[in-house]
């Protein structure tokens, strides 16, 4: 596993997947680096190399995805956000191509993330069998307009089948 998977060699993209490494990456920071990432690295390298989450997926890698505190704000909506749109503060989009379907967002956040800790099985899909981890929000993820997006609320936390954050509260058991 490698931790902050933001700038690959395209040469080290198969590699990555023949040898079975998980780049973990935190889509949150394609928008948050964006602003500034092409005056460092330049278009080119920053085209082929940078934040080049979709191609490692696309090239069979484990899609993952966090928000990755202090470094960014601890917001899982922020970053599911950034990983579907790329959308910068200015409007703009960084590295469009690199978009995740929403589809594969939610797999990086569930089955990917689950894959990458070594627990696909007890955690990362409703499965009889598996711990019950569940995340209730207001609005389908999968269907809310781009721009709605941010306005999705966490409604409750289950881990492990109890509940552990409801009504904007933790919930102590």
């Amino acid at each position: 596993r490698i931790e902050h998977a933001q700038v690959i060699h395209p040469d080290d993209v198969e590699r990555t997947v023949e040898l079975g490494v998980i780049p973990a990456v935190q889509g949150i920071f394609a928008c948050s680096d964006g602003p500034w990432v092409v005056d460092r690295l330049g278009p080119e390298r920053t085209r082929e190399r940078g934040y080049i989450f979709n191609t490692l997926a696309d090239a069979g890698a484990v899609p993952t995805n966090g928000t990755d505190p202090p470094v960014d704000e601890v917001s899982p909506i922020g970053s599911f956000h950034c990983s579907v749109t790329r959308i910068l503060p200015d409007g703009s989009r960084f590295q469009p191509q690199e978009v995740y379907s929403r589809e594969r967002a939610l797999y990086s956040y569930t089955m990917g993330n689950a894959i990458a800790a070594f627990e696909e099985n007890v955690k990362g899909s409703l499965t009889v069998g598996k711990l019950a981890d569940i995340t209730v929000l207001s609005q389908d993820l999968l269907t809310v307009p781009d721009d709605k997006i941010m306005d999705t609320k966490i409604l409750m936390t289950i881990v492990g089948g109890e509940i552990r954050y409801a009504n904007g509260e933790i919930v102590r058991n």
